[in-house]
């Protein structure tokens, strides 16, 4: 008797403890008044609790019996304890996806007992409760990778110091070093080869830290185009997270086009293909389902169908994590333009090459054949008499200023301003809603010429709302049967890859009504769902709990269409087909429909008509026509759908509005010569309404039959017809991922440079073929995102243009530098030559060279490589594929400013001393005060290649401004305080007067020199720089 007390009293408590439980887990989302009640329930309910647990209490013999105020009664109310304890290791979850091991599978249960040891719900996922989802990370790990550790500055340096003419310039400035110490003692001997070290040391310093901060900036870049969004359940809500928040246990929501963001378990879905490519090299994709192979690895692409996934292993403990730890990003992407520069730098530095070597030959002839003299007018070389360390010193100093005249003129500049302008711009186009994921891109979208773009999302919101429906022949739901109402709840409900989360928000209204409802998926499914649900009162849950699912074809660009054939829970009836998809294409599969009262009518040759004008009508109003058939016979075959004979349920129709500046971004790129072709999945209706909103068909087009054409048509044509009306066609409707590649290839071969916006799977051959693919950011999938070199964050046109005019900007900025660069470059070769050849010296000494070199290299290439767009850039006309880089106004510029600085600088040079009654040293400190001063002005001059202002917007450059200063600052310091490092002397306040004024009229030499025509014909086509890229 004993013991049945026992035992019940511990029946009683632990029934008691769970109820206490139950009442404990509550949803926490109650209003203040009702969490009142619920505390005032729970101390009642307990104090029932101890009190009957206290009256089964049993004294033990030889002990004093226990009051009631003793009695102890343990609650284990640590449910939290329980949820924490997972039933499974990592090592056996990891070896399950790995190895692909489907005993062991079998052997804890299948799919179903795995989700119950990781304590998950197939429906309602993981609880998002912070602390659960941490005990997950902790147990199991993060889903992030350990990458290979980022370049350092140090690796930068290095890289800097191996470069052959820095290390020729080092032995040099050793030499000079040891020779002036060992001739003139260490206090003055060091100055020469000092001054040379500390030059060199600062342009790697300089070049070093330019090249680790634009790496830096690329790793920021990757970090960001790696963040994917992924869909997940958790409480039972699909919600949307960064593949970085995904734990162990997470049901994924996969659809076409996905990337797989873990590896994981199959747990449902249909028709699932999966593209191994990445993992396995196979390029045939692999079946995945819950009867055959159910593993899922992480970085593989969903090729069709769509499912959910339990995830088992996150992170480093995925094949994929483990691959990706010991690969790292190649920063050192050649772009098409900086190949081309590459090749300008190879020839410019042969011509450096050879007058350095003629230098070098002159210098030495003249030594040795006693034409050189001293500052006191003796000959420096006096044969015999001459000691050897004054012969080594003296070869030492002319082989460095060989070298130095090299280094001056291997415009190293170039590859360095590419760079900067490429991660500037790409910094600036991420604000501007654009990532650009290949950095040819960026130079690229400057020379486009056409631009073929999507029609949903991209010139339209992507918000779209069901505003037309038609059951039958009749519109509306006014007499509407109950039993068509139940068929589109069948074909809504199961033939969709979206969902509802319906939300109890309380009763603070004061109102019963507190549900709220929560639609995911695509916009065009969330439309559907949502006109449904408050349209026609469906319950998706109820819906999904009567039916089964027996095979479902899953909607792709080609069919334009899904569908579903299911059965009835409770097997009273046959297997059904449901269909939706494109109004045209869905009625032609129907032989019968039903009207407004329920009756199933035969489709006649004027109900089709009546049909037809139905669809033209909601398309002329820009509405996307979707249609419902459905059919009760399907045969015997479970794995093919029903195709005709349907019977229609009904039609809606969809507004998509334009987006807001779309019209304004198409008239800007139109203005830019820039073609818009509107390539859309629609029928040709609505196609033609919206690109006539959005400004792509002119009223002139509208009365050009070619301008507007179906994609079956198009595929239709010869390739000559297609290559002769291809230019004409602005809009291509109800086509195919074929019909657009097809375009591209056509539009290339007449030598089109092409961008191509795309955002679905079966996108990504036209986003490879194209010159420039952009994918769209918010709807686009993995596939076509891998597949671009930019995505567009925000998945609007306006974006578009901006990415246009930041790829002409990138252009016109190389095109500035090279200007100015190049005109350095003629001007510092043709003096030293001149001045070497005749004289026997070179005004500029090595370390002055270096100190221009690094002016013009560094300090120009980040003050014009970081221009802002301007609106100009969107008047001129594209540049296309054949332009040359160095254009004749280009040339007409450079020219003119290098005649003028070596005009001057020679007549310095030859009467410089007699003009100014001065020293040698003094006017060989003003010929380089004014070389330098004369970059300086000139600087401004490449600001624009073709205005007459060139301090238009100056304002707003604060880096130019900055840069420019402190380049004067700079060379302020170098005249007048480090006299024996630069080899100068100080100036008077007339002297710098004289070298800023003929600096200075570089300016209205500038002015003058734009106004003189050039011809459109390039004059230098036959130099072998001038390639067609």
């Amino acid at each position: 008797m004993q013991t049945n007390v026992t035992d019940h009293a511990e029946k009683k408590r632990k029934n008691k403890s769970v109820d206490i439980e139950v009442l404990l887990n509550l949803p926490k989302t109650l209003t203040k008044s009702n969490k009142k009640w619920q505390l005032a329930f729970i101390k009642i309910y307990c104090s029932r609790t101890l009190l009957n647990c206290a009256k089964h209490a049993i004294s033990k013999p030889g002990l004093f019996p226990r009051s009631l105020s003793y009695t102890t009664i343990d609650l284990n109310l640590d449910h939290h304890h329980d949820q924490e304890d997972f039933k499974i290791d990592t090592e056996t979850l990891n070896d399950l996806v790995k190895n692909k091991n489907q005993d062991k599978l079998n052997s804890l249960g299948g799919p179903k007992a795995l989700i119950s040891s990781l304590k998950t719900n197939t429906r309602l996922g993981i609880n998002e409760d912070p602390e659960e989802i941490q005990q997950r990370r902790s147990t199991y790990g993060s889903n992030t990778y350990t990458r290979q550790p980022s370049k350092s500055l140090i690796y930068f340096i290095i890289e800097a110091f191996k470069d052959l003419t820095i290390l020729i310039l080092l032995g040099c400035a050793t030499l000079s070093l040891g020779f002036g110490i060992k001739e003139h003692g260490l206090k003055e001997g060091w100055y020469d080869g000092g001054s040379i070290f500390v030059a060199v040391f600062l342009v790697v310093a300089v070049s070093a830290i330019s090249n680790f901060r634009q790496n830096k900036q690329f790793d920021k870049l990757s970090k960001v185009s790696s963040n994917i969004k992924i869909d997940v359940v958790r409480n039972g809500r699909r919600q949307e997270i960064s593949i970085f928040d995904i734990v162990v246990g997470d049901i994924i929501c996969l659809n076409i086009g996905d990337q797989v963001p873990a590896d994981g378990v199959f747990v449902e879905g249909h028709s699932l293909h999966v593209d191994e490519s990445s993992m396995t090299g196979e390029s045939d994709h692999v079946e995945v389902s819950l009867t055959g192979n159910t593993f899922l690895f992480s970085g593989t692409k969903i090729a069709d169908g769509f499912g959910k996934m339990l995830v088992t292993s996150v992170g480093m403990n995925t094949a994929w994590g483990q691959m990706m730890s010991h690969i790292s990003r190649d920063t050192n992407e050649q772009t098409p333009l900086q190949s081309r520069l590459d090749k300008l730098t190879s020839s410019i530095g042969k011509v450096g090459l050879l007058v350095a070597f003629l230098v070098l030959l002159v210098l030495l002839v003249r030594y040795f054949t006693g034409s050189t003299k001293d500052e006191s007018g003796k000959r420096e070389y006096q044969g015999k008499k001459t000691k050897s360390n004054e012969i080594v010193n003296a070869v030492v100093e002319m082989v460095a200023a060989a070298v130095t005249i090299i280094v001056v003129a291997i415009p190293e500049g170039l590859p360095l301003a590419v760079t900067l302008t490429l991660a500037y711009s790409m910094k600036r186009m991420m604000k501007d809603q654009a990532m650009v994921r290949k950095l040819s891109a960026c130079e690229t979208m400057g020379s486009a010429t056409v631009i073929c773009t999507d029609k949903t999302g991209t010139l339209t919101l992507n918000q779209m709302k069901v505003t037309d429906f038609w059951f039958g022949l009749e519109s509306g739901l006014v007499s509407c049967s109950s039993r068509v109402v139940e068929l589109f709840h069948q074909g809504v409900a199961m033939n969709t890859t979206g969902s509802v989360f319906k939300a109890k928000s309380g009763t603070e209204s004061g109102t019963e009504s507190g549900t709220e409802y929560e639609f995911s998926g695509s916009p065009t499914e969330k439309a559907i769902l949502s006109w449904a649900v408050e349209k026609l009162k469906m319950d998706m849950e109820e819906v999904i709990q009567e039916h089964n699912v027996v095979h479902v074809e899953g909607f792709n660009s080609e069919k334009k269409r899904s569908g579903v054939l299911m059965k009835k829970k409770n097997g009273e009836s046959n297997n059904v087909v449901h269909w939706k998809g494109a109004a045209e294409k869905i009625l032609a599969m129907c032989s019968t429909f039903y009207d407004g009262s329920g009756v199933v009518r035969e489709i006649k040759e004027d109900d089709k008509i009546q049909f037809e004008k139905i669809i033209q009508s909601m398309a002329a109003k820009s509405l996307r026509c979707i249609a419902f058939a459905y059919s009760e016979d399907n045969g015997d075959n479970i794995k093919k759908l029903k195709e005709e004979r349907l019977s229609l349920l009904g039609i809606i129709g969809i507004k998509d509005p334009c987006r807001p500046g779309v019209k304004k971004a198409v008239e800007d790129c139109q203005f830019a010569g820039v073609n818009i072709k509107m390539i859309t999945g629609d029928n040709i209706f609505t196609a033609r309404a919206i690109a006539v909103e959005c400004g792509i068909l002119t009223p002139e087009d509208e009365m050009n039959r070619e301008a507007v054409l179906e994609g079956e048509e198009f595929r239709n044509y010869s390739q000559e017809e297609r290559l002769e009306k291809v230019e004409r066609i602005k809009v291509m409707a109800r086509s195919s991922p074929f019909d657009k590649l097809l375009m591209v290839k056509c539009l290339k071969e007449l030598g089109h440079v092409v961008a191509v916006t795309g955002d679905g799977t079966n996108d990504a051959p036209a986003l490879k073929e194209a010159d420039i693919g952009l994918s769209m950011g918010i709807q686009g999938t993995e596939v076509a995102k891998e597949s671009s070199d930019i995505v567009i964050l925000d998945d609007n046109f306006a974006s578009v243009a901006t990415v246009l005019k930041w790829g002409r900007c990138v252009y016109n900025n190389i095109q500035k530098f090279i200007q100015f660069q190049l005109t350095v470059n003629v001007a510092a070769l043709v003096i030293n030559f001149v001045a070497a050849v005749s004289a026997g010296e070179v005004p500029l000494t090595a370390v002055q060279l270096l100190w221009v070199n690094l002016i013009m290299d560094t300090l120009g290439a980040l003050a014009l490589a970081t221009e802002k767009p301007t609106n100009d850039l969107m008047k001129k006309k594209p540049i296309g594929r054949v332009a040359p880089l160095i254009t004749n106004i280009m040339w007409r510029n450079l020219l003119a400013q290098a005649f003028y600085q070596i005009s001057v600088l020679l007549v310095l040079q030859f009467r410089g001393r007699s003009i100014f009654d001065v020293t040698e040293r003094v006017k060989n400190t003003l010929i380089f005060n004014t070389f330098v001063l004369c970059q300086v002005f000139n600087e401004f001059n490449a600001r624009s290649l073709e205005k007459k202002n060139v301090f238009k917007g100056l304002h707003k450059n604060r880096l130019f401004i900055g840069i420019i200063v402190v380049t004067v600052v700079l060379q302020v310091v170098m005249v007048e305080f480090l006299k024996r490092f630069a080899d100068t002397e100080r100036l008077n306040w007339g002297q710098w007067g004289v070298c800023v004024a003929i600096a200075a009229a570089s300016w209205p030499i500038g002015w003058l020199v734009k106004s003189v025509p050039v011809p459109e014909r390039h004059f230098f086509s036959y130099l072998k720089w001038k390639k067609r890229s």
